[in-house]
């Protein structure tokens, strides 16, 4: 089989997989609750979220769009209900958006699918205004929630990496180091330098989010049959335990930059 035909195959197995996490994460309504309170989060600090220019990055399972209808969607699978086909690590070339012309650029469990998630991010800057804002979440690593991602998720992770990229590309859904951001942001800042020419990282913010509320919704491959009522009580209670013990229990973090 020629890589072509590898590639093509690879790209309708991802088209298929992503349609179907979609139709799945659409079912289930905890998870649905689960992705507002983080959406919600996320754009905590903008006045009227509903007037800004969003890019979202990563859109093919994402239901942001449902809350935010303003957002611009994205994805390098190509799907019908989206607004822009591209990849994103080319975002400069991008003829689409124009330079210096969005308030926000966010991905949601996006960034450790990347390739080279650090040379997306200073790509990204030429379509952000002046102070636009970087926002994306990704998994955090706690004492509670790596052996969780090491023995119950499905994606690879690696801790031993010596450059913030990924080694092999096979599609984008099979091609993840769920570490990756969690290295950049947390442990190594030598990585993090690398974003200086082009944010300010005298702003930049990291914010812990949720602990099991995630898991307790089944996620996208499963649904736990827990009450709504109960999992909303819950999920505050995840939250908070999150925020106050993060090394303990934080399973996932938001990350805030800005564009200098």
């Amino acid at each position: 089989m020629s890589s072509t035909m590898i590639v093509q195959s690879e790209e309708a197995k991802d088209r298929a997989a992503t349609l179907r996490n979609r139709a799945q994460l659409s079912a289930n309504k905890n998870l649905l609750f689960w992705y507002r309170e983080l959406y919600r989060d996320q754009f905590k600090d903008f006045a009227n979220p509903a007037a800004l220019s969003i890019l979202e990055i990563g859109s093919g399972t994402s239901p942001l769009k449902r809350f935010l209808p303003n957002v611009i969607t994205s994805d390098v699978l190509d799907l019908d209900y989206l607004d822009i086909v591209f990849d994103c690590h080319e975002i400069d070339r991008l003829d689409a958006v124009e330079d210096n012309s969005l308030d926000v650029i966010t991905l949601t469990n996006v960034l450790h699918h990347l390739k080279s998630p650090i040379l997306f991010l200073n790509r990204a800057a030429t379509k952000l205004k002046a102070g636009g804002k970087v926002v994306a979440t990704e998994p955090f690593f706690s004492a509670l929630s790596t052996p969780i991602f090491k023995y119950l998720h499905h994606e690879a992770i690696d801790f031993r990496i010596s450059e913030p990229e990924l080694g092999q590309v096979q599609g984008p859904l099979a091609s993840a180091n769920i570490a990756l951001p969690w290295l950049i942001f947390f442990r190594r800042p030598e990585w993090l330098q690398r974003l200086n020419d082009n944010f300010d990282l005298t702003a930049f913010s990291v914010r812990p989010f949720s602990a099991l509320s995630y898991m307790a919704t089944g996620g996208i491959s499963h649904r736990l049959p827990v009450p709504g009522f109960l999992y909303r009580m819950l999920f505050l209670a995840d939250l908070a335990l999150s925020r106050r013990f993060p090394a303990f229990c934080a399973a996932f973090f938001t990350v805030t930059l800005t564009r200098s």
